[in-house]
C-alpha cells in the first residue's frame, strides 16, 4: 500500500536516506528540518504518517509529538520517533508524549518498512471515521474529534496470554496499578474469553510452549469480536522474523524481553487509548446514522427512513402480487392537550403512543412518526380487511387505557383518527399510496374522529 510520509530531521543526509527507502516501495516522502514546519505540514492534513527525529535545535521531537498528539485535528496521526537514544527511559518519554513507535538509528530497512506498512494501514482504516465523525457537529452534537483526542488509556481491561507464570504475575503486576488485568495461560481458552468478554487489549507472548501463537494472533484479527482489538506481542530477542511476521498479520506492537516496566506500561496505555479513539469514532458514526433515520422523541423511525423503506415495500409486494396496507393516523385534539397541560405532557403523548403502537404490531411492520402527532403502519402482505381489523385493534389500544402525563401525576384519556389505503392488484406510487391513506384520515376526522376509515379500492 502506499501512504503520505512525513520525515522530520534537521539534517539533509538523514531525509535523504530514509526518502530513498521509503520512495523504493512507493511511499511519497515530504519532509521538514524543524518541529514548526513539521506542526504546519500535519495541520494541512498532508501527510499520514511522520517519522520524527529526536534531536532537533529548539523544539525537539518529543514536544513536537506532544503537540501532534493533544490537537484534535493531528492526534490520529501515527507517529514513529527516529533516535539514536536506545535507553528504556528515552523510549518512555516519547511514549509518554504519544509516539506511536520507534525506530533506532541506523535504521535497519525490513523493521522500518514493516513498521510503515503497519501504521499507515492503520491511518487508513480511521481517515474513513473521522471523516463521517466530522458531520456530528454539523447536526448539533459534541465535537467527536476532541472527545475522542482526550482519552487517556487507563483503567482498559487487559487480557495477559503467557504460559510463564513469573513472567505473566510481572506484567500484571506493573500493568494492575493503571489497568484491569487477567491472565490465562491457555490460549484456546484466552481466545474464547476475548470473544466473550469485553478486552480492551491482549498481550501474547510469541513463546507460547505448545501452540502457535502467531495462529491465535491471526484468529483474533479474523473474529468480529476481536478484529479491533490491540494485540501487543512478547518476542526474545533472537526472534525478528516472527516480530515481522506478527507485524504483518496485524499485531499492533511488539515488546522483547526482558520486558522494561515503565514501557510495558506505556506502550499498552498508547494502544488502549488508541483504541478508544476509533470506538469514540465508530460510536460517533452510529449515532449519526441513527439520527438521520430515528425520530428523537418516540425512538421510532423518522419520514425520511420511511420514504425510503416504502418504495422498496411496494416494489416488493408488485413482484409477488402480493396487497400492501398503508395506514396514518393522527393523536385526536393534540393542539388542545398541548394548550391545557404543557408541550411536555404533549411529548409523553407521544411517547406512549409509540410505545403502544410498537407492541400492537408485527415484526414485518413498518412503524415510524410521520410528523408532529402523525404515525404511519406500514402492512406488507396484509388485504384491506386485515388491516382494518388491526388499524381498529390500534385504535382500541390508543382509547382503552388513559395515559399518564406530568410524570405520572394526571391522567387523561387520548383518542386517535385512523386512514388506511391498500394496494392490492393495482400498480401505485409511494405518494398516491399515501394520498389516499390521508384523504381517508380527513374523512374519519369529518366524521367525528376516534374511528377507521378505509379509502375506496
Amino acid at each position: 500500500m502506499t501512504a503520505r510520509v512525513l520525515v522530520v530531521d534537521d539534517l539533509f543526509p538523514n531525509i535523504k536516506l530514509l526518502e530513498t527507502r521509503l520512495s523504493a516501495e512507493y511511499f511519497d516522502v515530504l519532509s521538514a528540518m524543524n518541529g514548526m514546519q513539521a506542526i504546519e505540514i500535519c495541520e494541512s492534513g498532508a501527510c499520514d504518517l511522520v517519522l520524527l527525529d529526536v534531536m532537533m535545535p529548539g523544539m525537539d521531537g518529543f514536544e513536537v509529538c506532544r503537540r501532534l498528539k493533544s490537537s484534535p485535528t493531528t492526534a490520529h496521526l501515527p507517529i514513529v520517533m527516529v533516535t539514536a537514544l536506545d535507553q528504556p527511559s528515552d523510549r518512555l518519554k516519547g511514549l509518554e508524549a504519544g509516539a506511536d513507535d520507534f525506530l533506532t538509528k541506523p535504521v535497519n530497512d525490513v523493521a522500518l518498512l514493516t513498521r510503515v506498512r503497519s501504521l499507515a494501514r492503520l491511518k487508513t482504516l480511521t481517515d474513513e471515521l473521522r471523516a463521517r465523525a466530522l458531520a456530528s457537529p454539523q447536526m448539533g452534537g459534541a465535537d467527536p474529534l476532541a472527545a475522542a483526542a482526550a482519552e487517556d488509556g487507563l483503567n482498559g481491561r487487559v487480557l495477559i496470554v503467557d504460559d510463564r507464570s513469573n513472567s505473566s504475575e510481572r506484567m500484571a503486576a506493573s500493568l494492575s496499578q493503571v489497568q484491569k488485568v487477567d491472565v490465562e495461560m491457555n490460549p484456546q481458552a484466552a481466545l474464547m474469553r476475548m470473544q466473550e468478554e469485553d478486552y480492551d487489549m491482549a498481550i501474547v507472548s510469541l513463546g507460547l510452549a505448545n501452540f502457535d501463537a502467531l495462529r491465535l494472533c491471526s484468529q483474533m484479527r479474523t473474529l468480529e469480536r476481536t478484529r479491533n482489538t490491540p494485540i501487543l506481542v512478547l518476542a526474545d530477542l533472537d526472534d525478528e522474523k516472527r516480530v515481522l511476521r506478527a507485524l504483518d498479520l496485524g499485531v499492533n506492537d511488539y515488546l522483547t524481553r526482558p520486558v522494561d516496566r515503565n514501557e510495558l506500561v506505556a506502550r499498552v496505555r498508547t494502544q488502549i487509548r488508541r483504541k478508544r479513539y476509533a470506538d469514540r469514532l465508530r460510536q460517533n458514526v452510529q449515532s449519526s446514522m441513527e439520527m438521520a433515520i430515528i425520530d428523537p422523541l418516540t425512538k421510532l423511525h423518522n419520514r425520511r427512513y420511511l420514504t425510503s423503506q416504502l418504495a422498496s415495500l411496494i416494489n416488493d409486494s408488485v413482484m409477488r402480487a402480493s396487497p400492501v396496507s398503508f395506514t396514518i393516523l393522527d393523536v385526536d385534539f393534540f393542539k388542545k392537550v398541548n394548550d391545557t397541560y404543557g408541550h411536555d405532557a404533549g411529548d409523553e403523548v407521544l411517547v406512549e403512543t409509540a410505545a403502544r403502537l410498537r407492541k400492537s404490531i408485527r415484526g414485518i411492520d413498518l412503524l415510524a412518526r410521520f410528523g408532529g402527532e402523525e404515525f404511519v403502519v406500514v402492512m406488507p402482505e396484509t388485504d384491506r380487511f386485515a388491516a382494518a381489523r388491526v388499524a381498529e385493534r390500534l385504535r382500541a389500544t390508543i382509547e382503552t387505557a388513559p395515559y399518564t402525563i406530568h410524570k405520572g401525576a394526571r391522567q387523561i384519556s387520548i383518542t386517535a383518527s385512523f386512514g388506511l389505503a391498500t394496494m392490492d392488484g393495482r400498480v401505485e406510487t409511494v405518494d398516491s399510496l399515501a394520498k389516499r391513506a390521508d384523504e381517508a384520515l380527513y374523512e374519519a376526522k369529518r366524521q367525528g374522529r376516534n374511528r377507521v376509515v378505509m379509502a375506496a379500492a
